[in-house]
């Protein structure tokens, strides 16, 4: 574990309620690395990143196999969420959108990509 990094998802880190999930999808950017599609929205109006994951029904008819999938996401953000620029603070929808179940290090690597992807999203602005 790396010094002064806490590897934490608290309460107040997940994204929740109506009308800011609304505004998430309403005025959010799009990128995609593959299995997961994510929405952004940078400058959320909150004092820390928050972040909400979705594995479709549609593809993964058992809640297991669903709940694996969330569990897996939410661990590699766990992991890599130090990746947004400090002072910079986004509300982030991770959409699984394969139909096979991947594992761990495929999961991984699409949220880093998707963070990076972020990342210079922020700074070009």
């Amino acid at each position: 574990m790396e010094e002064g990094i806490r590897h934490t998802f608290p309460k107040e880190e997940k994204l929740c309620g109506k009308t800011s999930i609304e505004m998430l999808i309403a005025r959010g950017k799009y990128h995609t690395a593959s299995p997961l599609r994510c929405c952004f929205l940078a400058e959320n109006g909150q004092e820390h990143s928050r972040m909400m994951v979705s594995v479709p029904k549609k593809f993964f008819k058992r809640a297991v196999k669903r709940n694996l999938l969330k569990r897996r996401i939410r661990e590699c953000w766990r992991k890599q969420k130090h990746m947004i620029p400090e002072g910079h603070h986004i509300d982030i929808l991770l959409t699984y959108t394969s139909k096979e179940v991947s594992d761990y290090g495929t999961i991984y690597e699409s949220v880093g990509s998707i963070l990076n992807q972020i990342s210079k999203n922020i700074k070009a602005k």
